[in-house]
């Protein structure tokens, strides 16, 4: 049975329980709303979140890194081989899980010149687990050749890598130098410079910082 009438005439139990069941009713539709606060506010802090980590490429370009040109769609780089000083053989594979700057470079290159002072400053502070700059000599750039080359700019932190067919330079689509191309974690390319640039200005530091952010 059903009281009726004013509550302060109800026997006790029914007033009990009629205020317990608008509490539970209204705690249910609280606890959905909250429920559904917090869902919107994770969302919208995980996209804000993934927004933030995205390259700021026009920032990088007002920067100074003018002639960058960022992938429509990212795309692996290719596996062709080329070698260290001993003549050891290694692909870019070998670096996959780092973001990587990859400098095509060599000895008779004057811009090359210009700019490995700032690739090797470049590596040297942000280098490590999650970033390296490799470069690669491509075309006919002998070891003794390319150790002079390094001592009289000044490079103490990259590598001596040989392309002396410029079969990886063909692959990657490299057609001048300097070339730069921006590898992400996955292999990919996701941006190349042409020319020379400032490797170790704030706005090089910061694009490398953004891209190897989680």
């Amino acid at each position: 049975m059903i009281a009726s009438g004013p509550a302060a005439k109800r026997p006790p139990h029914m007033l009990l329980a009629e205020v317990w069941g608008r509490s539970v009713m209204n705690s249910s539709f609280g606890g959905h709303m909250l429920r559904s606060a917090l869902l919107y506010t994770a969302l919208v802090f995980g996209a804000n979140t993934a927004f933030a980590a995205e390259p700021d490429w026009q920032a990088a370009r007002e920067g100074g890194l003018d002639k960058l040109v960022v992938a429509e769609t990212p795309a692996p780089v290719a596996q062709t081989e080329f070698t260290d000083r001993d003549g050891g053989t290694h692909t870019l594979a070998d670096w996959q899980g780092k973001v990587v700057m990859l400098n095509f470079w060599a000895t008779w290159c004057a811009p090359c010149r210009e700019e490995m002072p700032a690739l090797d400053r470049l590596q040297a502070d942000l280098g490590g687990d999650d970033f390296e700059v490799v470069t690669i000599a491509t075309g006919r750039n002998a070891v003794d050749r390319i150790d002079a080359f390094f001592e009289e700019v000044g490079v103490e932190n990259l590598p001596v890598l040989l392309d002396p067919r410029q079969q990886v330079a063909r692959a990657m689509g490299v057609v001048g130098l300097p070339v730069t191309v921006l590898i992400d974690r996955e292999g990919r390319e996701v941006a190349r410079y042409l020319g020379d640039a400032e490797w170790d200005s704030d706005a090089a530091k910061t694009l490398v910082t953004q891209l190897t952010s989680p």
